[in-house]
C-alpha cells in the first residue's frame, strides 16, 4: 500500500528535476534509474550483513558503488562525473545478471548541473525498501502524478485484491500462469506465494522437491508493453527467487509473436483505456474490435487451456452493462460460448489515490462454465479499507467471506454437490441468476441489481401475489372488457 513519505520523495525529486527535465518520461527514466541503482547497493550491503559477498559492485566495478558516490571528499563536479560514467557502465558488469545489465542499457545523465545532481541523489538515498515491492509503490506512484498511468488506463493493483484474486483460483505447482499486462509482476509473485504456501507443512517442512522448485520457476510468464515497467518486473521476480524470469516486452495486442502460448491461469488487471493513437490489433481475435479492455478479455478466453484453464481478470463497468456493441459482443460471447462462471464487483474507490473508477472481476473457466446454467453475482461492499484517498484500513472486510462461498461454489460445480452450499439462503451480496435471465433481451447485462428480487416484507393480514398470476391475456390497445376476465379465479378489470 502506497504511503504518505514514499510519495512526499518522490514529489520532492520530481520537484528537484523539473527544472532541468522538463519532459516527464525523462523524469520517470531519471528516477527509475536512481532507485534500483540504489537498490542493487542496498542488496550488496545485506549480503555481507548476513555474511555473503556483494554481487553488483565487486571489481573493477566498485569504485561505482552507491557509498563511493556520496564520498564526502567529492567535489560536486566528481560526483556528477562518477554517477554519469556509472549509470552508462553498469550493464557491461558480467558478473550483475542479465536482467541488470538491461535496466541500465542505453542509460545516460542528460543535464550537467552538480547541485541538482548532489540534490536529487540525496533524495534517492532516503529510500530504503524492507522487501521489492516498496519499489514498485514508488515508481507506479510517479507514473500516476506524471498523468502517464491515467492516460494508459494503468492503475496500480492494491495487493489484497490481487491475492484476493490469487485465493480464488488456487494456483497448483504443475500449472503455467501468465499476465499479459503484467506491470510490476504483482499477480505472478502472489501466485507463486500461495504456491509456496500450499506447499508447506505447518511445521515448516517443505513439500516441494528441488526437481518441483525448479519446474515452479519456469512456470509464470508476463508481457508489458512498457520498457519501464517491465524493468520493475524483471526486478521484482528476480528479488523472490527467480534467476531469469519471464517477463518480455510484449505487445499483447497488436503482436502476433507469442499467440501460440496457452496457460492453465491467467490473471491481470489490464489498462481500461485505448491509448489516443488508438489500435491496431491483428485479425486472431474472435472479436473484431478497437478497445483495450475488449481485446484483453478476448485474448485472454483464447489464451486459457480448453480443459483446464481458468482466469480472473479485472474489467471496468462499461463491460458489465453498459450499450456499447463491443461490450455487448463480448457478454454474448462470455455467456453464450460457456467462458463466464462468475461476477464479482468491487468497490468504486478501490484504486484511490490514483482513481475513482468502478471495477469488477470476471471469472472464466470453460469447463465450469459448460457445466451450470448459472452465473454467481458477488459484490465488494467493503474491501478491509476506507475508500477515500487515504484508503485507511477498517475492520469490515466481505473479502474471506466472498473467497470462501466462490471456492464452495466452485467446488459444487466440479462435484455435482451442492450440499455445502444452501442456494436458498445465500448472503444479501451474492447472487445466482439463470443464464435464460441473462439472455432476455438484447443487452445480455452482466449487472448482478437486474436479475435481484426485491421481496417487501409487511405486516398485513394480505396474502401478496403477482400481478402475472392474476392478470393475463391482455392485448394493448385493444379495449379491455371486464366481461373477458370474470373466470372462477381472475380479479375483473373495470376499464374507466
Amino acid at each position: 500500500m502506497l504511503d504518505q513519505e514514499t510519495k512526499r520523495r518522490i514529489d520532492t525529486a520530481r520537484d528537484i528535476l523539473v527544472g532541468k527535465l522538463p519532459n516527464p518520461q525523462a523524469q520517470v527514466e531519471q528516477i527509475t534509474i536512481a532507485m534500483i541503482y540504489k537498490f542493487m547497493d542496498d542488496m550488496d550491503k545485506e549480503a555481507m550483513e548476513f555474511g555473503g559477498e556483494k554481487t553488483f559492485f565487486t571489481g573493477e566495478f566498485e569504485k561505482y558503488s552507491w557509498t563511493k558516490i556520496f564520498d564526502p571528499k567529492l567535489g560536486g563536479f566528481e560526483m556528477l562525473a562518477l554517477y554519469g560514467e556509472a549509470i552508462v557502465k553498469l550493464n557491461q558488469n558480467p558478473s550483475i545478471p542479465q536482467l541488470f545489465r538491461d535496466i541500465f542499457k542505453n542509460a545516460f545523465l542528460p543535464y550537467r548541473d552538480p547541485e541538482t545532481l548532489k540534490l536529487f541523489l540525496k533524495v534517492i538515498n532516503e529510500f530504503h525498501y524492507d522487501h521489492s515491492e516498496k519499489l514498485g509503490d514508488a515508481f507506479e506512484y510517479l507514473l500516476s502524478v506524471l498523468g502517464s498511468q491515467g492516460d494508459a488506463g494503468q492503475f496500480r493493483t492494491p495487493r489484497h485484491i490481487i491475492d484476493f484474486m490469487v485465493a480464488i483460483m488456487q494456483p497448483k505447482k504443475d500449472e503455467t500462469i501468465c499476465d499479459p499486462a503484467c506491470g510490476t509482476a504483482g499477480f505472478l509473485i502472489s501466485a507463486y506465494k500461495h504456491i509456496l504456501n500450499e506447499n508447506t507443512k505447518k511445521n515448516k517442512a517443505d513439500l516441494l522437491t528441488p526437481d518441483d522448485k525448479k519446474k515452479l520457476l519456469n512456470n509464470f510468464t508476463g508481457y508489458d508493453i512498457s520498457a519501464e515497467m517491465v524493468r520493475l518486473s524483471l526486478v521484482n521476480m528476480y528479488l523472490h527467487g527467480f534467476p531469469t524470469p519471464k517477463i518480455y516486452e510484449y505487445d499483447t495486442l497488436t503482436s502476433e509473436d507469442r499467440w501460440g502460448d496457452y496457460f492453465d491461469i491467467i490473471l491481470a488487471n489490464p489498462p481500461f483505456m485505448t491509448p489516443k493513437g488508438g489500435i491496431r490489433p491483428h485479425k486472431k481475435f474472435a472479436m473484431q474490435a478497437n478497445r483495450s479492455e475488449v481485446l484483453f478479455v478476448d485474448y485472454i478466453m483464447e489464451h486459457i487451456n480448453p480443459t483446464t484453464g481458468r482466469a480472473a481478470v479485472i474489467v471496468p463497468e462499461g463491460i458489465i452493462f453498459q450499450s456499447a456493441g463491443a461490450y455487448k459482443e463480448l457478454r454474448k460471447l462470455l455467456v453464450d460460448k460457456n467462458y463466464l462462471y462468475g461476477v464479482v464487483s468491487l468497490p468504486a474507490g478501490l484504486f484511490q489515490p490514483y482513481s475513482g473508477v468502478k471495477t469488477s472481476i470476471l471469472l472464466i473457466d470453460k469447463t465450469l462454465a459448460k457445466k451450470s446454467d448459472k452465473i454467481l453475482f458477488a459484490k465488494i461492499v467493503n474491501d478491509g479499507f476506507s475508500l477515500g484517498a487515504q484508503r485507511k484500513e477498517i475492520i469490515q472486510n466481505d473479502l474471506p467471506d466472498v473467497t470462501n462461498l466462490i471456492r464452495q461454489y466452485v467446488f459444487a460445480l466440479k462435484n455435482d454437490d451442492f450440499s455445502l452450499i444452501d442456494l436458498n439462503n445465500l448472503p444479501v451480496n451474492v447472487l445466482i441468476a439463470e443464464k435464460s435471465r441473462i439472455r432476455e433481451g438484447s443487452e445480455y447485462s452482466l449487472s448482478a441489481d437486474r436479475y435481484r428480487v426485491i421481496k417487501h416484507i409487511q405486516n398485513t393480514k394480505w396474502s401478496f401475489e403477482y400481478v402475472g398470476d392474476l392478470i393475463e391475456n391482455v392485448k394493448y390497445p385493444t379495449k379491455i372488457q371486464k366481461n373477458d376476465f370474470l373466470e372462477i379465479g381472475k380479479y375483473p378489470i373495470v376499464d374507466q
